[in-house]
Parts: C-alpha cells; sequence; structure tokens
C-alpha cells in the first residue's frame, strides 16, 4: 500500500505533538517501518500563544505563523494536514487559505462523530480551553448540527490547569481538576464528553467513571491513518 506523507503543524503543546505520533504509531498493525503513516512535523514552539490573543486579548495573532507552516509542510511534499491543537482551529481558515491541501479538522471531525453517535439533540460536554468557549469554536460546529453543547462553570480553573500541564507536565492538581469537571458535566447531564484539548488529552483516562468521553485527538489520528491510506479522511 502506498502510505501518502501527512503534515502535522506541532509544537502547540510539544507533548500533545508527540502524542499525537505516539497514537499514530500504535494505530496501524505493521510488519516493518515502511508500514507506519509517514509525518512532516513541523515542531514549532514558537507559534504565539492563542491564549494570549483570544484570552488575554493582547498577544500577536497566530494565524501568520500557521499559514508559513502549511507552506511549508505543503512544499515538502504532504498531501493533507493535521493539527493536534484544537485551540488553534480557531484559525484554520489562514492555515486553509495558505495552501491547497487540505486540514484534517479536528472540530469538524468531533462535531461529526458526537452527531452519529448521539443523534439529532444529544448534550455535548466540553472539556476544552476557555479560550475554545470564548470563540464559539465548537458550539457553532456542535449546533449546526443539533447538538447542545455544555461546559464546566470554571474557566479560571480550566485554565489553570492546562497552564499546569504546560509547565510542569501531567499533575495531579491537573488531573483532580479535570475530573471534578467532568463529573460536573455527567450531572448536567451530558451524554458524551469531548476532550478537546490537547493537555487534557495527556490526562484522559482521568474522567469521570460514569461519563462517556471520547479524546479528539484520537479522531485526528483516524482521519490522518484513512488519509494516508486511502486518500479519503475519517472521523
Amino acid at each position: 500500500m502506498m502510505l501518502r506523507p501527512i503534515g502535522i503543524l506541532g509544537g502547540m503543546g510539544p507533548e500533545a505533538t508527540i502524542l499525537l505520533q505516539r497514537k499514530l504509531v500504535e494505530a496501524v498493525p505493521v510488519r516493518d517501518d515502511r508500514d507506519h503513516i509517514p509525518l512532516l512535523i513541523d515542531m514549532n514552539t514558537q507559534v504565539p500563544s492563542r491564549i494570549a490573543h483570544l484570552i488575554e486579548g493582547s498577544g500577536e495573532d497566530p494565524g501568520p505563523t500557521l499559514a508559513a507552516m502549511a507552506r511549508r509542510l505543503q512544499d515538502a511534499g504532504a498531501v493533507a494536514l493535521a493539527m493536534p491543537c484544537n485551540t488553534a482551529h480557531h484559525y484554520a481558515k489562514a492555515v486553509t487559505d495558505a495552501v491547497t491541501v487540505p486540514l484534517l479538522n479536528i472540530v469538524d471531525l468531533a462535531a461529526d462523530h458526537a452527531l452519529r453517535e448521539l443523534g439529532a439533540g444529544g448534550c455535548v460536554g466540553m472539556l476544552a480551553s476557555p479560550a475554545v468557549r470564548r470563540t464559539c469554536l465548537f458550539d457553532t460546529a456542535l449546533q449546526a448540527r443539533g447538538l447542545s453543547p455544555v461546559w464546566p462553570a470554571d474557566d479560571d480553573m480550566m485554565l489553570a490547569a492546562i497552564r499546569e500541564i504546560k509547565v510542569n507536565g501531567p499533575s495531579d492538581k491537573a488531573r483532580e481538576t479535570l475530573r471534578a469537571s467532568s463529573k460536573a458535566l455527567v450531572k448536567a447531564g451530558a451524554d458524551l464528553q469531548l476532550i478537546a484539548c490537547s493537555e487534557f488529552s495527556l490526562i484522559a483516562d482521568i474522567v469521570a467513571d460514569d461519563a462517556k468521553a471520547l479524546d479528539t485527538v484520537d479522531l485526528l489520528v483516524r482521519a490522518i491513518v484513512g488519509f494516508s491510506q486511502t486518500g479519503c479522511s475519517a472521523s
């Protein structure tokens, strides 16, 4: 089977990009190195802060940097692009406008999956950055499909947990925050919870025991494998 290279806009954060690569290694049965999905990874830790731009209102627009990364990856031979950072999809148009290859959009993948899983009228709990909530990134996609998003009440607590993971890795403190938020979403009536922050993907195993949860990075992995193997995105 001819496998086609996928370009990864990475570094947001580095551990999340490494997690995506590890999941891709685990996602395909192999007999040889050549059976693995070929990746072109731009591990750019210098992408301007999405939090500073979207929440604090003082940071540089990440769009031009992401567009430049996309062009580099296309020029290097990528046939499609992917970003493991959910929040960075606020700038998806900057990426797609810069290239002619498709972006495997994690938001659309997640919203389509939720609709298939729940049907119109379902309630989707969001374990994501407050920046995603503020921009209505997932809300718009879910509502367009007849789904209702529900969020944890404390944005500050969620943001603090994300920053904790960026600085100290998957700490006990961050795990406590995510588990408490997941439990709250169960009580709020969420039929499905989306782990839609790649920092939270690092501690996805800590959600409430009775929560039906899905990591959006896993959907992206599936789409990358499908596109590389067949040229058709999968969600």
